[in-house]
């Protein structure tokens, strides 16, 4: 006779499987949250929700889906707290006095190749952080690669909902970035 696992073994085991979507889950909460000190929070606290309520996960559907849904209704429930926080700030939002010296390329096309590529991805994200947290939410779990139903999923809305916001999102990236199309 088989046993079936305990809540312990399947805890540990959704655990282990969460632990390989640590960098998509981060990348996420990055584009949410505007730092990556907040971002590392969000995701602790991600997983930490994810591990207590693992019994409600179900095997065998995804679990990649299912923590960005966790992530998004932690950020949301963060943010709506922050809101009516009087408190703002503290003392690890003051930046660093100076950053580390960059380090220097061996040869000189790699290192302006290298500024070319900063320059276009810093463009990338600034058109990014332009949309609405909506829009950019369902763009960033799209090119995670859930389906539009699994996204509709993990921000709570219907398919056709997430396949008119992803439009219109794609639409906004393109005017956003159009001088890279000439």
């Amino acid at each position: 006779m088989i046993h079936p696992r305990s809540a312990d073994e399947r805890s540990a085991s959704i655990g282990q499987d969460a632990l390989a979507y640590a960098d998509t889950l981060f990348n996420l909460a990055r584009y949410l949250t505007g730092n990556s000190a907040d971002a590392e929070d969000l995701v602790q606290e991600t997983y930490a929700r994810a591990m207590r309520g693992a019994a409600q996960f179900e095997p065998g559907t995804n679990l990649k889906a299912w923590l960005f849904r966790i992530l998004r209704n932690t950020w949301l429930s963060l943010a709506r707290r922050r809101r009516i926080d009087p408190i703002v700030g503290g003392l690890d939002t003051v930046a660093p006095a100076a950053s580390p010296p960059a380090k220097v390329a061996a040869l000189r096309e790699d290192a302006e190749l290298d500024c070319l590529r900063k320059l276009v991805a810093e463009d990338i994200e600034r058109a990014l952080m332009q949309l609405t947290e909506d829009a950019r939410t369902i763009v960033l779990l799209d090119l995670e690669g859930l389906t539009e139903g699994e996204v509709a999923a993990v921000v709570g809305c219907a398919v056709g909902t997430v396949k008119s916001r992803l439009a219109r999102a794609r639409q906004a990236l393109r005017r956003l970035l159009q001088d890279y199309a000439r």
